[in-house]
């Protein structure tokens, strides 16, 4: 009988290395961003924490998937890097249940639960998630009341955008909507008044801004729509100390941070 034998000049075939998977879209991975996202009150399925982590740690992550309901895992550091394609997950992950959006008319009723004026953010397309959490993040330390972003053309809340967010996607009312336009229209009919950002605008402290108020912030690449920018009450300048640089603009996530302060402060009256 004769044998099977790779032929001469031929290796024997070889199974194909195995790749890091694309990470899920539900997987938050990394010490802080995990235990602000058990500490939120949001969905959690399960934790994974690696092989050999030290037993306080351990201890730590377990007690807070406990307090959280989730199911704990131990697996090889090894599987983590799979999971998450890269050597940074500090030997811990976490799987978020999906998501629960709110609806416009919660952001509102969250307003009048603590006898404040409304104060909103709107997302007219922000594509990049971290952009997106550190809007987030910005937005709960400085009073709002919720984000409204678009059901398509934008970034939606993903884990990425909860890590970016340091948790606040999590702890801050988000909406999803189909329209942006006339969600734009149906604040307006409730008395919020609705600014948008934008280089042509007026300076940002020439402008009242205590009272009912949303803020749109547009895309990365063009801005906040024209279509939108109509539709809104005011335009908001900010101005830049060096012009004639070739950089004409503020990140979209800077941005919200200058402007969002300023309207917590102008709100708290401390300006």
């Amino acid at each position: 009988m004769q044998e099977n034998r790779p032929r001469p000049g031929r290796r024997p075939d070889r199974p194909a290395p195995e790749r890091d998977a694309q990470p899920s879209e539900r997987l938050v991975y990394g010490k802080n961003p995990v235990a602000e996202l058990l500490k939120s009150g949001a969905g959690v399925d399960t934790v994974l924490l690696a092989e050999g982590m030290a037993p306080a740690v351990a201890s730590y992550y377990t007690a807070l998937a406990k307090e959280a309901g989730a199911t704990v895992k131990r697996v090889h550091p090894n599987k983590l890097r799979q999971l998450s394609g890269t050597d940074s997950h500090q030997g811990v992950a976490a799987f978020a249940s999906e998501i629960a959006y709110a609806e416009v008319d919660d952001l509102l009723a969250a307003a009048r639960a603590r006898g404040e004026a409304p104060f909103l953010v709107i997302s007219d397309g922000i594509e990049d998630p971290h952009n997106l959490g550190a809007v987030m993040r910005s937005a709960l330390l400085c009073g709002a009341h919720g984000v409204i972003i678009p059901k398509r053309g934008g970034a939606s809340v993903t884990p990425t955008v909860i890590k970016a967010s340091a948790g606040a996607a999590e702890r801050l009312p988000v909406a999803r909507v189909v329209n942006i336009g006339e969600t734009i229209r149906r604040l307006k009919e409730q008395g919020v008044f609705v600014y948008c950002a934008d280089m042509d605008g007026v300076s940002l402290r020439k402008n009242n801004l205590t009272g009912p108020i949303a803020l749109v912030l547009g895309s990365e690449g063009s801005g906040v729509s024209q279509l939108v920018k109509k539709l809104c009450d005011g335009v908001l300048r900010l101005d830049m100390a060096a012009p004639g640089t070739g950089v004409d603009s503020f990140n979209v996530s800077v941005a919200a941070g200058i402007i969002l302060y300023e309207i917590q402060a102008q709100r708290a009256g401390t300006v």
